[in-house]
């Protein structure tokens, strides 16, 4: 049986930057395993497969990497809302609707609009930020071939933190050093026996167009490296609206992720708090349309 897929480039305007994907706008019929398969053939960081609701929302949406089902990311929600509004799937676009999809973490609201002849898309993050342990900055250091000192810890150590998937959070002290992070594979065995998750998130605090530049490092996932993370740049900065001291507000970042491997990736984050707590977190950015094509699958 033939399947339409389409594949999508996400967190850009740029084709051939921000995080590629593949959409399979009707997936019906595809076992568990298929999925998989199809998920390691594109080899992508991950492709989506959509089904009709079960909760009487807008669509139930799961997402694989060439790995594993994963309960929640971010550029994959994005890019598949982006998709669906493309192709039609969603009815007649005009300027702007809001979606809902059904996934493992929970559910997924996306506002869809136009701006400055791109579709924008943002998701609410599915749940609040939570927060898991810390290690020192010298066990940091040995992951990520770095010094000790290359890492800031007065806002806080390196920490794994989530809003439905979960990521070792560090902050750095310059460009410099980011570009320099490398994944030492031989001591992600130290992280797993310290039951904290192998997927990094690295970041600086930018002052030129950015607010902070970041990157990521899945390699366990077949990910050395992701371009663009929605899920993770989330849980960044849901940890440090957490720990800012302001009991309300809502805050922004323009972020840049990507940079270093050559696909530059631009996501737009908010954060909001009442009463100390962060209550709601969002990410968004734009997407183009990259190819369109049907994959045979034994059914």
């Amino acid at each position: 049986m033939k399947y339409r897929f389409y594949t999508c480039d996400v967190f850009t305007d740029t084709r051939f930057g921000g995080n590629p994907l593949a959409v399979f706008p009707e997936a019906n019929g595809l076992s568990d395993q298929q999925m998989q398969q199809i998920a390691r053939e594109f080899n992508y960081s991950e492709s989506t497969f959509v089904f009709p609701p079960e909760m009487g929302h807008t669509r139930k949406v799961r997402i694989f990497t060439p790995t594993m089902e994963i309960p929640f990311a971010g550029h994959p929600n994005i890019g598949t809302a982006f998709t669906l509004t493309t192709i039609g799937a969603l009815g007649p676009f005009t300027s702007s609707h809001t979606v809902t999809f059904e996934e493992k973490a929970g559910l997924v609201t996306i506002a869809i609009d136009k701006k400055n002849g791109h579709i924008r898309c943002e998701l609410t993050a599915p749940q609040q930020i939570s927060l898991g342990k810390t290690i020192s900055a010298e066990f940091m250091a040995s992951v990520i071939s770095l010094k000790p000192d290359d890492i800031i810890t007065r806002v806080h150590p390196p920490q794994v933190a989530s809003v439905g998937l979960p990521f070792l959070i560090a902050e750095l002290k310059d460009r410099n050093v980011l570009a320099q992070a490398a994944i030492k594979m031989e001591r992600l065995d130290a992280l797993i026996s310290e039951e904290i998750v192998p997927d990094i998130h690295l970041y600086i605090r930018s002052n030129d167009d950015f607010d902070i530049r970041a990157r990521m490092f899945a390699p366990l996932d077949n990910a050395v490296e992701d371009p663009a993370t929605g899920s993770a740049n989330c849980a960044l900065v849901g940890l440090i609206s957490h720990l800012n001291e302001s009991e309300d507000g809502h805050f922004t970042w323009r972020i840049a992720q990507g940079v270093e491997m050559g696909r530059p990736s631009v996501l737009d984050a908010r954060t909001e708090k009442q009463a100390g707590q962060v209550t709601s977190i969002w990410i968004g950015g734009t997407s183009v349309m990259v190819s369109e094509g049907t994959m045979e699958v034994n059914t």
